[in-house]
């Protein structure tokens, strides 16, 4: 599976941004995919992730009730629909797959990533 991001820019503090992460392949709607971010000087962290059928979702404190993460099979593509953005969401975001819905957080799991598209939160 390949993944490319989209979406990311420039937003101020409040706003929105919806990123979106396509992939290729006939085996997308077989995968868990994630959102994972890294902000400078900073480890990667999870950020969402949606079970393959689109059923299930979850999130880390930092986000909850701000993000959700969404997905379309037919189109190949998950979504991340960011809402009242901080500074501190200031970061390079990445898609991402995997198999299985165990230990999300353990970003050494995931098989594919995306490339990864910056956010930038102005305060």
């Amino acid at each position: 599976v390949q993944l490319q991001a989209s979406g990311g820019g420039l937003v101020q503090a409040g706003g929105s941004l919806r990123l979106s992460c396509a992939a290729s392949g006939r085996t997308f709607s077989s995968y868990v995919m994630a959102w994972i971010r890294q902000a400078p000087g900073k480890e990667r962290e999870f950020v969402a992730a949606i079970t393959s059928g689109g059923g299930s979702t979850v999130y880390p404190d930092s986000v909850k009730g701000r993000f959700t993460i969404s997905r379309d099979n037919a189109k190949n593509t998950v979504y991340l629909q960011m809402n009242s953005l901080k500074p501190e969401d200031t970061a390079v975001y990445y898609c991402a797959a995997r198999s299985s819905w165990y230990r999300l957080h353990d970003l050494r799991s995931y098989d594919y990533w995306g490339q990864g598209t910056l956010v930038t939160v102005s305060s």
